[in-house]
């Protein structure tokens, strides 16, 4: 099973590395935006993994707050993103 974590714990992280690529490099706003969810999925997938591996259940709920304030922000930024071009 360690094989398992490990292997999962690289792939994280190599996504991550791609993840703050796009950040970085994204030409529009809406790029970033994107990127920073794409980020905060990655945290919250790490986190899980952590409870998998330590077998700690406490911090779940902590996990699904982390997600949901991630989506809502997200979904807000690009909403107001919109407005600012005019598109809505």
């Amino acid at each position: 099973m360690t094989l398992v974590f490990t292997v999962v714990t690289a792939l994280l992280c190599l996504a991550c590395a791609f993840t703050v690529a796009r950040l970085l490099l994204g030409p529009d706003t809406v790029d970033r935006i994107a990127a920073l969810d794409v980020l905060v999925i990655i945290i919250v997938a790490a986190a899980a993994v952590y409870v998998a591996i330590y077998r700690d259940g406490s911090n779940i709920p902590l996990l699904a707050a982390v997600a949901l304030l991630g989506f809502v922000g997200s979904a807000t930024a690009i909403r107001l993103t919109a407005r600012r071009k005019g598109l809505r």
